[in-house]
């Protein structure tokens, strides 16, 4: 076996732009890195790949992050407003539900994807691609008892 003194250089990587600015563009819904490409394909589901740049996004995995700076941010912009309608005029809880659930679901909802973008740009910063555990396993096709 010999020995290789110089490392394969990796297939050419677009520049990653400053913090802000792709936190931004995920939360527009754009890819982090090129700022023109569409980061969604449907409400939540993240593109394979970026339409102009190629840059890999199909595998990054925010998980329960999103939801969980979604329902953060909503608890600190609307909760506020719920403790001074009490304090000033003290309803029955069933007014409170019939205004702040709808409230807090609308607010959640329209929330959840601008999160969701600007969080995988901050992972795809960090360079969490989602290769981090390996090759993605490979599901074998089954096949019927007619198919050769």
């Amino acid at each position: 076996m010999p020995w290789e003194t110089q490392r394969a250089e990796p297939a050419e990587v677009p520049a990653q732009p400053p913090i802000g600015t792709a936190l931004l563009r995920g939360a527009r819904g754009r890819c982090p890195v090129c700022g023109q490409g569409h980061l969604f394909d449907g409400y939540l589901k993240l593109v394979r790949e970026c339409s102009v740049c190629h840059a890999p996004l199909g595998r990054i995995r925010a998980d329960d992050a999103p939801p969980y700076f979604t329902i953060l941010i909503a608890g600190h912009v609307l909760l506020p407003f719920v403790f001074m309608i009490e304090k000033a005029w003290h309803p029955p809880m069933w007014v409170h539900m019939t205004i702040w659930l709808p409230l807090f679901a609308i607010v959640c909802t329209l929330l959840l994807r601008p999160v969701k973008g600007a969080v995988v740009a901050w992972m795809l910063r960090l360079g969490l691609t989602g290769d981090e555990q390996g090759a993605p396993i490979v599901v074998p096709v089954r096949r019927g008892p007619g198919d050769a």
